[in-house]
């Protein structure tokens, strides 16, 4: 996998930070701009909550995941992209779980499935939007029913094969 992802087996991960800004005068566009700028430099996640600030105003709040050595970068965006005069980052421990991917062929195309596997047994299944999009856009068909057809194909099977 590429160098800004985690490895996909199942492992602990206590080199992460979490790192997060209030903003409160900051357009919607620009949001997105940041968001792009911080997961291409190798984020794990970003995200955003709405929020009320002091004198009860309106505000964001941006929280992003990534690794210790990658925090003087995420600063770095932080302070020349957005708004903030600072920056909250502590420590975090990530419980990532081991992930795999199948494809599944549907009556339209295959879609990649991605599996979430926790000791061993299959927990979490989520098709790949993209995947899904495609074959929706392709066919002219509603994006619920691609995933409601992938959905039924997989089936019960929780099990991993060693």
């Amino acid at each position: 996998m590429g160098k800004n992802h985690p490895p996909n087996h199942e492992h602990i991960d206590e080199n992460m930070l979490k790192l997060e800004v209030n903003l409160d005068d900051i357009s919607g566009e620009w949001l997105g701009y940041v968001m792009d700028l911080l997961i291409a430099a190798g984020a794990n996640d970003v995200y955003y909550t709405p929020i009320y600030m002091k004198k009860n105003r309106p505000g964001v709040l941006l929280q992003l995941l990534c690794a210790k050595h990658q925090v003087n970068q995420m600063k770095q965006i932080l302070f020349k992209e957005t708004t903030t005069l600072g920056i909250r980052y502590y420590p975090i421990t990530v419980h990532r779980m081991e992930r795999r991917f199948e494809t599944i062929t549907t009556k339209w195309g295959e879609v990649t499935v991605k599996l979430g596997i926790f000791e061993g047994e299959i927990i979490q299944r989520s098709p790949e939007y993209d995947d899904c999009k495609k074959i929706a856009e392709t066919h002219n068909i509603p994006l619920k029913t691609v995933y409601e057809h992938v959905w039924e194909k997989l089936g019960e099977t929780k099990k991993v094969d060693p």
